[in-house]
């Protein structure tokens, strides 16, 4: 966690700079940053190896994090808070090294929805959320993790267009069973208004969830996989079913693949195996993220954490995560990982699925960098003209 938790101007310099092991665009320098007026105006250094981690002696300086399935943490919930408990949330993530995130609603009546968006719609103009991401409520009850059952319907393309238009154009991505309802008319929706096809939450079998694939490729709708492997069928040598699917599509580049990564919902064996270039990192937090254990609500349904582990109070099902992706990323580079490759599943993977340019640390860039020290501590966060 940030030893600082309190925003403020660069110190009020207009120009600074940064010495320490640097995950540039191009590779790994042991160098120094210089930045003005919240821009990268220049990089110096020499080149390190690719297989560096964490610098010894000096500060580690990563681009900043990309959560794309988050449901809040610091006691704030993004599908049922108030504005000020999302903001809460929010803030807990930014000063974790989370410079772009989207908040995850899950399965609700689509009235619920768009008034819920719409409530949150503020965070994104502030530019503390990048925007929405609808965890439901077009998926396959048999698989429905920690979401109400009640709350799960057949796709209707008339209630997400609903919700798209209470999002104001923060809508960015959908959490979809390739077997739901009306599977081409919501897909049309994705590829006019620009939302993410995550498939998950699905029972399909590996034919159907490539044909699902294949037909918002077709739209050109990026594709990607909800918490590869959680919510769907175990994968089977003889029946491959959705994860089989999901793992072929993204090694023929047709989709990518989110990974909860917190050797909770997947071990970190698991995590190995599967990584690749199509691969990123996501939290699935709720809001005992950064919160003591104890019993919390995800929607509607309770949980309960002990030991950092949050479960449905009535069942045991794993119900969302408490980690940051700040703790992921230290996690596997402490374990080997290098820091490239850290960084390309924290950060890199994720900014092509939203289509976002200049998250990198390269000149010119908007400064949006996260600081650890030699022992893998977050120090500080750098976005624009502010450090927290």
């Amino acid at each position: 966690m940030a030893k600082s938790v309190n925003t403020q101007e660069i110190a009020g310099q207009e120009r600074g700079s940064i010495d320490g092991r640097i995950v540039t665009a191009h590779g790994v320098i042991d160098g120094s940053i210089t930045i003005e007026n919240g821009v990268i105006t220049e990089l110096r250094g020499t080149p390190v190896s690719p297989n560096a981690g964490f610098h010894k002696e000096l500060p580690t300086i990563v681009p900043g994090f990309i959560d794309l399935h988050n449901h809040g943490g610091n006691g704030g919930a993004f599908p049922t808070g108030s504005l000020e408990q999302a903001r809460t949330a929010a803030q807990y993530h930014r000063r974790n090294g989370t410079t772009v995130m989207l908040a995850s609603m899950v399965s609700a009546p689509p009235e619920n929805l768009a008034e819920q968006v719409k409530r949150l719609v503020p965070l994104c103009e502030e530019g503390l959320l990048f925007g929405f991401h609808l965890e439901g409520p077009f998926i396959n009850a048999c698989r429905c993790g920690a979401q109400n059952p009640d709350f799960i319907f057949p796709g209707n393309p008339n209630d997400l267009e609903q919700i798209i238009q209470a999002g104001h154009g923060w809508i960015k991505s959908i959490t979809l069973a390739p077997e739901t309802e009306n599977l081409t008319d919501i897909l049309d929706l994705c590829a006019r208004h620009n939302l993410i096809a995550s498939f998950g939450h699905t029972d399909a079998d590996f034919d159907t969830t490539i044909s699902a694939i294949e037909l918002a490729n077709h739209k050109n709708v990026t594709v990607t996989a909800t918490h590869l492997f959680n919510a769907m069928p175990p994968l089977h040598h003889r029946s491959p079913g959705a994860v089989g699917a999901l793992l072929a599509a993204a090694r023929a580049g047709n989709a990518y693949l989110e990974l909860i990564a917190d050797n909770v919902h997947l071990s970190d064996d698991t995590v190995d195996l599967v990584l690749s270039e199509r691969a990123f990192f996501i939290t699935d937090a709720m809001e005992a993220a950064g919160m003591p254990d104890g019993e919390y609500i995800l929607g509607v349904l309770g949980v309960t954490v002990a030991g950092g582990v949050a479960r449905l109070s009535d069942g045991g099902a794993i119900a969302g995560g408490t980690s940051t992706l700040a703790s992921q990323f230290a996690h596997h580079v402490r374990r080997g990982m290098t820091l490239i490759d850290a960084s390309l599943h924290t950060s890199t993977v994720a900014a092509d699925v939203l289509g976002i340019s200049g998250h990198a640390i390269d000149a010119s860039n908007p400064t949006n960098f996260v600081v650890f020290d030699s022992t893998g501590q977050l120090q500080q966060v750098y976005v624009g003209n502010q450090v927290i």
